[in-house]
């Protein structure tokens, strides 16, 4: 194990609906039930002396968009030191459910744009980029992938932008050669149950060495 942050570092959760998880809205620090939320209180509980405050800043139906408009409130004045970036499969399901087509190149565009205001605004903070996902478990959804799938490539090579990446395919694929199933770890193939979520955690933490 290891501590990973500085004592006393900020890390921001950023996102849409996969990381705000019911989190309470007028609650500054609540960082609902999800990922965020599990990630902090194994941190916390192994190294509480560190005194490391983590935030959510998710809002479940956003798109890369929103992440940009919300960009100076959410996280340019919580000054972060890490911010955990996961967001994609809404620029795909607005398509869907709303007739909002983002192009692939309007999706890059936008995340560059993301990256490069955090890289100008807070030059000392480190960026963790998760690979978002669409899993099998709803066949609705299989028609998604035309849209979604080179999203999802896109957010996989711009991974070198970031400071760390969570390759969030394959820390469920490992879980499926242990006899997981897509329905055990998103029952709709987006919203990870809590067996996901718990999944997401480890992989997260283990990424950055800390478990």
């Amino acid at each position: 194990m290891n501590s990973f942050f500085a004592k006393g570092s900020t890390v921001l959760f950023y996102g849409d609906s996969i990381t705000d998880v019911h989190r309470d809205r007028s609650g500054f620090h609540s960082l609902g039930e999800g990922y965020p939320a599990k990630t902090a209180a194994i941190y916390q509980a192994l190294f509480a002396e560190n005194e490391v405050k983590f935030l959510n800043r998710g809002i479940s139906g956003d798109t890369t968009t929103q992440l940009l408009e919300r960009y100076d409130a959410d996280v340019k004045a919580l000054n972060p030191d890490y911010i955990s970036i996961l967001i994609g499969i809404n620029d795909t399901w607005r398509r869907y459910d709303s007739d909002r087509y983002t192009s692939t190149e309007q999706f890059e565009k936008n995340y560059r744009q993301l990256l490069g205001q955090i890289r100008r605004d807070l030059p000392k903070c480190k960026i963790i980029l998760m690979e978002p996902w669409l899993l099998s478990s709803d066949p609705q959804k299989e028609m998604w992938h035309g849209d979604f799938d080179p999203k999802q490539e896109t957010v996989n090579m711009l991974k070198t932008e970031g400071d760390y990446f969570l390759p969030t395919t394959k820390v469920f694929d490992e879980a499926k050669k242990s006899g997981a199933t897509d329905i055990d770890i998103s029952a709709d193939g987006v919203h990870p149950t809590d067996f996901g979520h718990g999944l997401i955690t480890l992989g997260w933490m283990r990424n950055l060495g800390i478990l």
